[in-house]
């Protein structure tokens, strides 16, 4: 099973209300293995001010960063409920390198977002993804429980990244830092809106993963679903209400998260 995730952000630190998509979807190994990989969709919302290339590589590296945690989340979950296959491939590393496809992570991601930055719709249509995290359902100790867990390991870690982030950003400013505190609002911003997108259940979402577990539907069934999820989630991300429904999570979310730390 993949992982995917379709994000848009604005450069600031601020939330805009826009689509944020992040795929999930699957891919069978050998008949026993499934992976999970992150995928991704970007649209600058406006022009970015300053060195626009300069920019690019900020926001180009807080998503490698996030991307890499989201990963290292699934992995490390699976290892814990009993299957050592992404452990034993590397997985379970914080080294962007083991995570990164050079087409999906690298290329399409940048072309995307130097067309976003251009204005230029073809941005909100380029996909890209990380490389899989493979899982063998048959080493899980509980399938069903162990499915989720899994799954959710990676929004979880995004969510815990965020908080991670704002208590920084707090941190700074007590010690007379305050300069990175806008960079520090901007990713904690991203990770949530990979947190929450990735929570839809909507094949090849995170969430959809739950759902399946919950209906009690085969692999094979929801591998057959997902192979062209992403179209279903493309489409969804258009509507007013998904966006808007994103949107208001997250705000919400972040408005509460610096709350705990005094940070508004």
């Amino acid at each position: 099973m993949k992982a995917q995730a379709v994000l848009e952000w604005s450069p600031e630190p601020t939330f805009q209300k826009t689509s944020r998509p992040a795929l999930r979807a699957v891919s069978p190994l050998a008949g026993k293995t499934f992976e999970w990989h992150c995928a991704l969709r970007f649209r600058l919302l406006r022009p970015m001010n300053g060195d626009w290339i300069w920019n690019v590589a900020i926001n180009y590296a807080g998503l490698i960063i996030l991307l890499t945690f989201h990963e290292v989340g699934h992995a490390w979950m699976a290892w814990k409920c009993g299957d050592s296959t992404a452990k034993d491939l590397g997985r379970v590393s914080l080294n962007p390198l083991v995570h990164i496809d050079p087409i999906g992570t690298v290329v399409l991601p940048i072309l995307a977002m130097v067309l976003a930055h251009t204005g230029s719709a073809a941005a909100g249509f380029l996909i890209g993804w990380a490389k899989p995290v493979p899982v063998n359902p048959n080493n899980l100790q509980n399938p069903r429980g162990d499915d989720i867990l899994i799954s959710m390991a990676g929004p979880w870690m995004n969510l815990f990244l965020a908080i991670l982030l704002v208590g920084l950003a707090r941190l700074l400013i007590t010690i007379g830092v305050p300069d990175a505190v806008p960079l520090c609002k901007m990713y904690a911003s991203l990770s949530l809106m990979l947190c929450f997108f990735n929570m839809i259940p909507i094949p090849p979402l995170d969430g959809s993963h739950v759902l399946r577990v919950l209906v009690g539907m085969s692999r094979e069934t929801y591998a057959q679903l997902a192979r062209f999820g992403f179209i279903a989630v493309i489409i969804v991300m258009q509507l007013p209400l998904v966006r808007d429904t994103l949107f208001s999570v997250n705000q919400t979310t972040f408005r509460i998260i610096k709350g705990w730390f005094n940070l508004f």
